[in-house]
């Protein structure tokens, strides 16, 4: 369902008056349309390098990022229910995190009934195929059960396995098959028929999505290589109205714009553009170009990837699995159950959450191990719910300042992350 609390509704409204005002703000320093059709010789240009875009060096050097994670997360801290004072809310008395609004999250012993499968005594991918286990304990079994689940084609079997980690060569076909991605006739057609649309039209947010991928993409270790297969798939994410479905449970509505010469006339308004995030997009779709070598198929996978659990990310809401009930459940779980940390961050003018935000908003894509990361996702998709990003923020906050080492803050990619999260959720004395 749409957002229930009206404060959210006004709060994401306003956030997204926001980003069309700098959009729009854009469009007229650079004298340029928001979108308009190519010229039949930059159509073919286009259609000849479609597969070798990462080559092209525009000139992008005058536009500039609509916002970043800073941004949002100041609109975040801002939130307020009107109804009450936070101090007349039990809950919120003692709370003295940046997120101050009175949501319902869950404790530990919560999370741990609602990530059972992570418990200490059940095995797991990312810690029992460690070097030092040997594989007939429990990494070989779980391949031959795996197998059996994507022979089946049972959806419900391989989220609930996939709660346990995905081997490596299973990975694509399991999440594929939690997913319902298919990959048939009619789906290629449809994905051809958009990259047609990004043929045919040059749109604002096209230079955006380049000047993303050049800053991202082009400059990470992991990514560099996937610079074309990112965007194609985003440039084609940008035109597809197969996506607005979604605005039918977020708490987003999908920014309008005119036809020039016609503004304020419903009958020419259009829907611009159907579905962009505008600060490293990039970054919830590299990961999968290490799964996902058919075009199409990639889209696919993205796309519902986004449908179900990133839009989240970047809208706000009340949902449990929504950015602001997640920051909420970080500086809880933080508060509660590592006070001496929390305070300590406080005092020196380091607020847990300023410091671990951008990891949650791009779902620690780009922070982590790429190996590390795909079993962090693995976990979303067998949970349905990206709750368990909260708790991987909470040890991971926790982990660099036990050592007091600012080096391991900035660079997560050393850290592995199962044995931390399962040791978090359930060697916490409650």
């Amino acid at each position: 369902m749409k957002e229930p609390l009206a404060y959210m509704r006004k709060a994401q409204g306003s956030w997204e008056k926001r980003i069309l005002k700098s959009l729009n703000s854009m469009c007229t320093e650079l004298s340029i349309p928001l979108a308009q059709k190519r010229p039949v010789s930059e159509q073919k240009e286009l259609l000849n390098k479609w597969n070798e875009m990462g080559t092209d060096e525009p000139d992008l050097s005058l536009f500039r990022p609509v916002y970043a994670p800073k941004d949002f997360l100041e609109v975040l801290m801002n939130l307020r229910n009107p109804n009450y004072e936070n101090g007349e809310h039990p809950s919120f008395r003692n709370h003295l995190g940046l997120i101050q609004v009175p949501l319902k999250v869950k404790d530990i012993p919560e999370l741990k009934e609602d990530f059972s499968e992570l418990g200490l005594n059940i095995g797991q991918l990312g810690i029992d195929d460690s070097a030092q286990v040997p594989p007939e304990f429990f990494e070989n079994e779980h391949v031959r059960v795996g197998q059996k689940v994507l022979a089946e084609q049972d959806s419900a079997a391989a989220q609930q396995y996939v709660r346990q980690g995905c081997p490596t060569a299973l990975r694509a076909d399991l999440w594929a098959l939690i997913l319902n991605i298919s990959n048939q006739p009619e789906d290629i057609l449809y994905y051809e028929q958009l990259k047609s649309n990004v043929i045919q039209h040059d749109l604002l947010v096209d230079s955006l999505i380049y000047k993303d991928v050049k800053l991202t993409a082009s400059n990470d270790d992991y990514y560099f290589v996937f610079e074309d297969y990112l965007y194609q798939v985003l440039l084609c994410f940008s035109r597809d109205t197969a996506v607005l479905e979604h605005f039918t449970y977020s708490s987003a509505t999908p920014p309008r714009s005119y036809i020039r010469g016609k503004l304020g006339m419903e009958e020419y308004a259009v829907f611009y553009p159907p579905n962009v995030n505008y600060n490293s997009f990039i970054l919830s779709v590299a990961p999968l170009c290490f799964l996902y070598h058919e075009p199409s198929k990639l889209y696919q996978i993205f796309r519902e990837m986004y449908v179900r659990f990133f839009f989240r990310l970047h809208s706000i809401s009340s949902h449990p699995s929504g950015i602001v009930s997640l920051c909420l459940l970080f500086e809880t779980l933080l508060q509660t159950h590592l006070p001496q940390l929390f305070y300590h961050l406080r005092e020196i003018g380091a607020q847990p959450l300023r410091i671990s935000f951008k990891w949650m908003v791009r779902a620690f894509s780009g922070y982590l191990a790429t190996d590390q990361l795909l079993l962090l996702w693995d976990r979303i998709l067998g949970y349905n719910s990206l709750e368990v990003l909260a708790g991987n923020r909470t040890v991971f906050t926790k982990r660099p300042f036990c050592f007091l080492s600012q080096a391991v803050l900035a660079d997560l990619s050393t850290l592995k992350v199962m044995p931390l999260l399962q040791i978090f959720l359930f060697a916490t004395v409650t």
